[in-house]
């Protein structure tokens, strides 16, 4: 019998309210991704992101509390940060009542630059937590990394996946972003801060199941949705900017190649309960039945988006 893709539920609206709503209506998500603003006084249509630090780790908290109340006992929550920004990042998911598993160190590729006094940041930290001491789902992926120039032979079975996530590229602006990144008719990036479908594939196969719920409280243009579809998870996404939803819902129904999960499938091999965790059926779904251009059908003024998945 065949599978059908994860369904995915879209909400436009403010975040708090929205995840207040998704609780009357009686939600419980196995994981969450949390990619929220930096507050670092980025340009965004309806948020300002240069808000007083007390105010926003408040509002942090606030969004916690309410991730906390909507996860399933076991549950996981993802929480994406700056570097700078640890302290207050394990401090509000303490406060809302996570237990820490890892504290995930996500390298960049890009050239970091130092200023006269302290070496270039070269990395984000993404909090895992869950809601009691043990995770209800922990799937132990083994990758095929790449050979590093210390060692001579390659590994039979791969290796196990560990807190330091360095072979992950970030979609870096200009050509380097590659085919991956969402582009406006004339070429220009949609969206800055674009998520890769190759970080929401890990973090969805090491903490989720097929079937589960799985929430994103800042959807930016919707990466979670688009893998948590092709893995066989349901996914809630909330965003509040209206070009951003319109973009979430494009995307998939264009499903693009570039966002296929499927060639990343030979690198979990070596992962033991990979067939239980990624079915290939669902996988084989995505753009079979579509293949739309990504802009087909869409009117409007589209513009440079940053922050979000």
């Amino acid at each position: 019998m065949s599978q059908e893709l994860g369904q995915v539920v879209v909400r436009q609206g403010d975040c708090l309210q929205e995840l207040t709503q998704l609780q009357q209506e009686g939600y419980r998500f196995a994981l969450t991704f949390l990619d929220p603003p930096f507050n670092q006084g980025k340009e965004y249509n309806y948020f300002y992101d240069s808000l007083p630090e007390d105010e926003y780790w408040q509002w942090m908290h606030q969004v916690c509390e309410q991730v906390y109340a909507l996860t399933q006992d076991g549950g996981a929550v993802f929480f994406m940060q700056r570097e700078k920004n640890a302290e207050p990042t394990l401090r509000v998911l303490r406060e809302a009542g996570f237990h820490l598993q890892n504290l995930i160190i996500w390298t960049k590729r890009t050239s970091a630059v130092p200023n006269e006094w302290r070496f270039g940041k070269s990395y984000q930290i993404i909090a895992f937590a869950t809601k009691g001491r043990k995770p209800r789902v922990f799937n132990r992926l083994r990758i095929d990394a790449p050979l590093r120039p210390e060692y001579r032979y390659a590994r039979e079975n791969g290796m196990f996946l560990t807190d330091v996530w360095d072979d992950i590229r970030e979609l870096t602006s200009g050509y380097f972003a590659g085919a991956e990144a969402l582009r406006t008719p004339t070429g220009e990036r949609f969206h800055k801060q674009q998520s890769p479908i190759a970080l929401l594939l890990r973090i969805l196969l090491a903490a989720s199941l097929p079937e589960d719920w799985v929430l994103d409280p800042f959807a930016g243009t919707g990466t979670t949705a688009v893998v948590a579809t092709q893995l066989r998870r349901h996914c809630v996404a909330i965003e509040i900017d209206p070009e951003n939803v319109a973009m979430i819902k494009h995307r998939l129904a264009a499903q693009r190649e570039a966002d296929a999960i499927l060639p990343l499938r030979a690198y979990y091999r070596f992962t033991t309960n990979l067939d239980e965790i990624w079915s290939i059926q669902t996988s084989l779904q995505w753009g079979q039945k579509t293949q739309l251009a990504l802009f087909e059908g869409k009117t409007g003024k589209l513009s440079n988006r940053a922050g979000g998945a």
